[in-house]
């Protein structure tokens, strides 16, 4: 009885709540009322008032303006080489205005900097998901991922970024040091070391992996070791030859 009369007072006080504050005796009576019964009707309200309080935060804190006063904070911290300042910065500008893909462009920078790459990509990613013409995300997201040794990945982002921006120098410089690297491996100019750290990497890629469990595809490596003139005529499928070169990009395979 006590927790279903909570559990109403709730209820009434979430009605009348009009700022973020106004949701906080509601959330505290939903939360008493779960201490005197466990109820999933009272735990779904409680989430509900929790998620609308955040919400009507995020609305109240946004400002434009003074996000664009912290970016700027950010970009200063970052000239003088204090990342964590400027992540600090960054983060806040982000929080007066989530939608700003120049805010996140340059705390990917800043993670980058500090060595946090997948905290970096995610950034990037949000860029470019935020502005798909930003040059600056695909310039980012490429980077980490050439820094990751993700250099097929990372040539994919330079050019889907030059699709938006076909001059950019900092696309196309990108583009060349990621052939560079991927030619290596097509060459066999790896060093032992290279090939089996890019080995290692790439048994933990998921298409590498389904690749290397089609049965078809199999198949055409044992050919490619055993019967040479089987494995030329799989060369003239452009979908074959397509994975074999992703293997040896990767240095699974190498063909001398």
């Amino acid at each position: 009885m006590i927790a279903r009369a909570l559990t109403r007072k709730g209820t009434a006080l979430v009605k009348v709540a009009k700022c973020s504050k106004d949701y906080d005796p509601a959330i505290e009576t939903f939360q008493k009322a779960l201490t005197e019964h466990r109820n999933p009707d009272t735990l779904k309200k409680l989430n509900d008032a929790e998620r609308a309080k955040k919400e009507l935060e995020q609305q109240e804190y946004f400002d434009p303006k003074l996000a664009d006063e912290e970016r700027e904070k950010g970009n200063e911290y970052f000239k003088q080489q204090k990342y964590p300042e400027a992540v600090k910065h960054y983060t806040e500008s982000l929080r007066r205005n989530p939608k700003d893909p120049k805010a996140y462009s340059n705390r990917a920078a800043c993670y980058t900097k500090l060595g946090a790459l997948p905290e970096g990509l995610k950034d990037a990613e949000k860029c470019i998901e935020l502005d798909p013409t930003f040059s600056k995300g695909y310039t980012r997201k490429g980077a980490i991922q050439f820094f990751m040794k993700e250099y097929e990945k990372a040539l994919e982002t330079y050019q889907e970024g030059l699709k938006h921006d076909p001059q950019n120098q900092e696309l196309l410089d990108g583009v060349r040091r990621c052939v560079e690297q991927v030619n290596k491996a097509s060459r066999g100019d790896l060093s032992p070391e290279e090939l089996k750290e890019r080995q290692a990497k790439a048994m933990q890629d998921p298409e590498i992996q389904n690749i290397l469990s089609d049965p078809v595809m199999r198949q055409v490596l044992v050919d490619i070791q055993e019967n040479p003139k089987a494995a030329q005529e799989h060369m003239k499928n452009p979908m074959v030859m397509n994975k074999i070169q992703k293997l040896v990009n990767a240095g699974i395979v190498q063909i001398r």
